[in-house]
C-alpha cells in the first residue's frame, strides 16, 4: 500500500503475523511468567489453570538473574478466549510480576530430555552414536547395555531423535517443559 505525499513517496508494509491463526481454534498456547520466588506461587498457579478446566502440558520453571525472581514457563491448551482470561487472571495473583502469552509472537524456545537408550550390541552402539552427531546431542552415562543421551532443541527435534532410536528400545526417559523467551523487538516492531 502506497500514500503519496506531495513528490515523496511513503510506503507502509503490515508487519505479518508470526503463525495465522483462525478465531477459537484450540491449540497449544506458551505462556511466560515472571514471578516472586514465593512458597506457593507455583500451586495457586496451577490450581487457577486447573479451575479454569485445563491442564498444564508442560511446565519449567527456575530462578533468574535477579535473586528472589523466577521465570516460568506453562503450555496449555485452549482457545484464544480462555486463555486470554487465564493470563488476566495470572496477572492478578499477589506474585506473579509480569504475564504474557507469547505463542503468537517471536521466541525462542527449548526443552531438554535425557533417554536411556538399549545399546547391547555393537550395531546398535553405532547406530545410536551416529544418531548423537547428527542431532548434536551428547552422551552422558554408558553403561554396558545402555547409553544416556542428552538432547536440547525444539519439541520437533526431540520428538525426531525418540522415534528414531525407539527402534533400539528405550529403557527410561526424562523430559522437561519448555523453556521460552520472547525475542528482542527489532526497531519496526511494537511491543
Amino acid at each position: 500500500m502506497a500514500d503519496t505525499l506531495g513528490s515523496s513517496q511513503l510506503s507502509t508494509v503490515k508487519a505479518p503475523l508470526f503463525r495465522e491463526v483462525k478465531k477459537g481454534e484450540v491449540r497449544k498456547h506458551l505462556i511466560s511468567l515472571t514471578v516472586r520466588n514465593e512458597l506457593g506461587v507455583l500451586a495457586r498457579i496451577a490450581i487457577l489453570i486447573a479451575g479454569k478446566g485445563y491442564n498444564i502440558e508442560g511446565l519449567s520453571v527456575g530462578e533468574t538473574h535477579e535473586k528472589g525472581i523466577s521465570q516460568m514457563t506453562l503450555e496449555v491448551i485452549g482457545d484464544d478466549v480462555v486463555i486470554e482470561q487465564v493470563v488476566k487472571q495470572l496477572r492478578k495473583l499477589i506474585d506473579t510480576l509480569k504475564v504474557k502469552d507469547i505463542t503468537d509472537v517471536p521466541h525462542v524456545e527449548r526443552e531438554l530430555a535425557l533417554i536411556k537408550v538399549y545399546t547391547a550390541t555393537p550395531r546398535a552402539r553405532d547406530e545410536v552414536l551416529r544418531l548423537v552427531e547428527i542431532f548434536r546431542a551428547r552422551i552422558v552415562d554408558v553403561s554396558p547395555e545402555t547409553y544416556t543421551v542428552e538432547i536440547t532443541g525444539t519439541e520437533d527435534k526431540i520428538q525426531a531423535f525418540i522415534d528414531l532410536v525407539r527402534p533400539f528400545g528405550i529403557k527410561e526417559m526424562a523430559r522437561t517443559g519448555k523453556v521460552a523467551m520472547k525475542r528482542e523487538s527489532t526497531p519496526q516492531e511494537e511491543d
